[in-house]
């Protein structure tokens, strides 16, 4: 269990509610306040539940998101694909980083995340920019709190949210994993840098290797992948318009959460165009 402040957002799940920032330079005491969980239950199986305050983005990211209001369904954000061979996978993620601010090896795990829904479920074509967009709400792509991500793709300390204890603004969850993910045998959290319930985080998560071990919800490559499996499992195809949409929106049931995620996976893409 973590031994930070309760971090931010949640993962994907059923209807959330609650926005999150851009992402922008630092303001000197704003670090503590960069996200204000709210935690919301999703539809069966929900697995996010909370979301973000203020209209600022988070502090230390230079690369400018802004905000953009369109009504859902209304459009897709911008196409995007990475590299499907490794070789070239970490050339690309160290220029696309540099240019938005995430991560290198948090963009690998998007990027690889998009490679297997790929070749597992062909007709959904989510890419990376869309999972960018709901890391970059649920936990600044695994910074929340201040952690790093390190080479096997495991955050340096546990994201972990609030206890979904009924307190105002939080719906009350029972433990339902014996603390065994969120370090709390009494009642649930999110957890990981997609923020999963474990309920869901059971249903969706798969290793991502494949190599006999458990997926790890605070390793970036097991969560980035359960969350595409999720987003697929409703958007179906993830290029137009009503399959990015609901699926988003099925992560969380709200407009100006599906708004702050539509404004970072569109602009992620742009700026990568030609990297």
């Amino acid at each position: 269990m973590t031994t930070s402040t309760p971090p931010p957002t949640e993962a994907p799940t059923e209807p959330l509610p609650v926005p999150e920032p851009p992402a922008r330079p630092p303001r000197p005491s704003r670090r503590a306040l960069v996200l204000v969980v709210v935690a919301l239950l999703v539809l069966a199986g929900g697995v996010i539940l909370w979301t973000s305050g203020e209209d600022d983005p988070p502090p230390d990211d230079p690369f400018q998101v802004g905000r953009v209001r369109i009504p859902p369904g209304a459009a897709a954000p911008h196409p995007a694909a990475a590299p499907t061979e490794e070789a070239r996978l970490r050339a690309w993620a160290t220029v696309v980083g540099d240019r938005t601010d995430i991560p290198t090896r948090t963009l690998i795990a998007y990027a690889r995340a998009e490679a297997t829904i790929r070749e597992t479920t062909p007709t959904c074509k989510i890419n990376w920019a869309s999972l960018a967009g709901v890391g970059r709400v649920e936990s600044r792509h695994g910074q929340f709190g201040g952690a790093t991500i390190g080479e096997d793709g495991r955050v340096s300390r546990p994201i972990i949210g609030v206890p979904l204890n009924g307190s105002p603004g939080v719906r009350a969850i029972r433990d339902t994993d014996r603390g065994s993910l969120d370090g709390d045998q009494t009642w649930d959290r999110a957890v990981g840098p997609m923020q999963f319930l474990p309920t869901t985080w059971r249903k969706w998560a798969i290793r991502s290797t494949g190599d006999g071990a458990r997926p790890d919800p605070q390793n970036v490559d097991d969560a980035a992948l359960a969350s595409a499996r999720y987003l697929c499992s409703v958007g179906r195809d993830m290029t137009a318009p009503e399959g990015w949409w609901r699926a988003v929106l099925t992560y969380n049931q709200s407009v100006s959460y599906g708004q702050d995620v539509f404004s970072g996976a569109d602009a992620y893409a742009r700026e990568a165009v030609g990297a």
